[in-house]
C-alpha cells in the first residue's frame, strides 16, 4: 500500500514544564473527546511522562487519575551524590507499577522521548529501550536530580535542548502535527526573589526557541499557565481544566 492510499498520520508533542506540564492531560481529554486518533507521540520532561501513559493506552481521563501518584517530591527520593541531590527512582517504580517492565518501541503508538547528554551537549532522542529510565533521563532537572546512566551516558531534562519535541515528529514525516506547549501562553510579572528571576528567564528562553520551532505546525495549543508555579501540585485540577479549554479552542470548539 502507498503513503498516499494508507491512513493519514498524526502527531503529538508535548513539551516540558514541571507541574505545569499537566496542562497536557487537559489537552489529551479535549483529543479523546473529539475522536483524534493520535499515531505518533514525542515528549520532554513532564510531556515525556504523560506521553508516555498515553502512548501505552491511558485516556486523558485516565492520566489525571494517576497524578495523585505523580506529586513532587512524592516520585523522588533524598539521595544525595556530588551531581544531584535526589534520585528518579520512585518515579520510575511508579511507571513500572502502572505500565509494567516495558520497552518505548512496545508502545502501541509510537514514541520518543527527549533527553540531553550533559557530558557532550547531544540532544539524545529515545526511541527504544526500558521505558522508566528513558521518561526519568527525559525529566531529570539538571543540578537538582542526579543524572541518569543510559548506555555509558549521563542524561538529563531534554528541556534544556528541545523543550517542545517537534524533531521526531518531522523525522518520522507525519501527516500533521499538534502540539502542546504550556511555557509559550505564559505572561510573566516583575520578579520580587531570585528564584522568579531565574524561573522567568528560564522560562522565556525555553519559550522563545519552541515559538521558534513551532511555526509550521498544524495547531497548536498553548495553555495559559501565567497563574501557577511550576512545583505546586494543588492547582493540577485547575492546570487541566485550563489544557482542555485551551485545546478545544484551537480545536476549533
Amino acid at each position: 500500500m502507498s503513503r498516499s492510499d494508507s491512513a493519514p498520520t498524526l502527531g503529538l508533542a508535548l513539551s516540558g514544564g514541571a507541574i505545569l506540564g499537566t496542562a497536557h492531560i487537559g489537552a489529551l481529554q479535549a483529543l479523546d473527546e473529539r475522536g483524534l486518533r493520535v499515531t505518533h507521540l514525542a515528549g520532554t520532561s513532564m510531556g515525556a511522562i504523560i506521553a508516555s501513559f498515553y502512548a501505552f493506552g491511558f485516556t486523558g481521563k485516565e492520566i489525571e487519575d494517576v497524578t495523585e501518584e505523580l506529586r513532587w517530591p512524592d516520585v523522588t527520593g533524598f539521595s544525595p551524590s556530588k551531581l544531584g541531590f535526589l534520585s528518579m527512582d520512585r518515579l520510575q517504580g511508579t511507571l513500572r507499577k502502572h505500565l509494567g517492565r516495558v520497552r518505548i518501541e512496545e508502545a502501541p503508538v509510537k514514541l520518543a522521548l527527549i533527553a540531553a547528554d550533559i557530558g557532550s551537549g547531544e540532544k539524545v532522542v529515545l526511541t527504544e529501550g526500558d521505558l522508566a529510565t528513558a521518561v526519568a533521563a527525559s525529566a531529570c532537572v539538571p543540578g537538582v536530580f542526579i543524572p541518569v546512566e543510559w548506555e555509558g551516558r549521563l542524561l538529563v531534562d531534554g528541556g534544556i535542548l528541545e523543550n517542545l519535541p517537534l524533531s521526531p515528529l518531522r523525522a518520522w514525516g507525519v501527516d500533521r502535527i499538534v502540539a502542546v506547549d504550556v511555557l509559550m501562553g505564559r505572561r510573566y510579572h516583575q520578579p520580587t526573589t531570585i528564584l522568579e528571576l531565574l524561573l522567568n528567564a528560564l522560562d522565556m528562553a525555553l519559550a522563545s526557541v519552541s515559538r521558534e520551532r513551532a511555526r509550521e505546525v498544524d495547531i497548536l495549543i498553548t495553555p495559559d499557565t501565567t497563574q501557577w508555579g511550576r512545583v505546586e501540585m494543588s492547582e493540577v485540577p485547575a492546570l487541566v481544566r485550563e489544557g482542555y479549554r485551551a485545546a478545544m479552542e484551537a480545536l476549533g470548539g
